[in-house]
């Protein structure tokens, strides 16, 4: 290896670490301070508890906003999952006019601010009757999770021989019966993975929840009624480090599975 190539792989390997330092040193902070006896984040530390995450356990209205939470959110991973299966089917398996500009719509949601998702859903849903409550904040997750849901399902979908639906129906079964039988199955690992992401994305979710959520409040939303009063900041730090080692994990596992299904659909399995 020449001496150019060793300083560009050093200096790769020097700017991905100094990147992910600075993203992931603030963020472990919080689990740090969740142990300290003191109500007040700052060094050094008073002491070292686990009485922070024992109140987490009797606050009934962390509770509820934690199922409020889990509710939403498996209800938003399920419906924009489901509607994403459809959408990433026409892109990839189709070509009509417009085509582009249906899926810049259906993925434009990926790049709007959230505030402006949360303000134009609460005047529509006002608007028409709908009203606020859970329900709602379920429509406006399902609007934000849909284009990861569509992402992720259009390379699942990308990566597979489509030979194989056309034997299905070569051999006589019908589109329905094809799609169940050979498409779901093939795709079933990026489908759990879409599920995994797009409950992670609604679970922590704030600022759409905080627009439409009205009485029936979700975790994050908790949270953030919970800043205002500094005594009780150690056990949003608690649950604050609880949320990330859940999400991280589901993230993780949600990868490791996609990267799964692609090597197990690889070319040796059906040769």
């Amino acid at each position: 290896m020449s001496t150019i190539a060793r300083q560009g792989r050093g200096f790769r390997a020097g700017y991905a670490f100094l990147y992910l330092a600075f993203l992931y040193i603030p963020v472990l902070f919080l689990p740090l301070f969740s142990f300290n006896s003191g109500i007040y984040v700052a060094f050094p530390i008073q002491g070292w508890t686990l009485k922070w995450y024992g109140t987490l356990l009797v606050n009934d209205r962390l509770h509820e906003a934690l199922g409020n939470s889990l509710e939403v959110a498996v209800a938003a991973a399920l419906i924009s999952t489901t509607l994403a299966i459809f959408a990433a089917k026409a892109f990839t398996r189709y070509r009509y006019r417009g085509q582009r500009l249906s899926l810049g719509v259906v993925m434009l949601p990926m790049v709007m601010p959230d505030i402006i998702v949360g303000v134009s859903l609460l005047i529509l849903l006002n608007q028409v009757g709908i009203g606020l409550g859970l329900h709602s904040v379920i429509i406006g997750h399902t609007m934000i999770c849909l284009p990861f849901a569509v992402a992720v399902l259009m390379s699942r979908m990308e990566g597979f021989d489509r030979n194989l639906e056309e034997a299905s129906l070569d051999l006589g079964e019908g589109p329905v019966a094809t799609f169940f039988r050979v498409t779901l199955p093939l795709i079933l690992p990026g489908v759990v993975a879409s599920l995994l992401l797009t409950f992670t994305i609604s679970f922590d979710e704030f600022i759409i929840a905080f627009f439409l959520s009205a009485t029936d409040t979700t975790l994050p939303v908790f949270i953030w009624s919970q800043l205002r009063f500094p005594q009780r900041l150690p056990t949003v730090l608690a649950l604050g480090a609880c949320i990330l080692v859940f999400s991280a994990c589901l993230v993780v596992f949600s990868e490791w599975f996609r990267r799964r299904g692609q090597v197990s659909a690889g070319p040796g399995v059906w040769s």
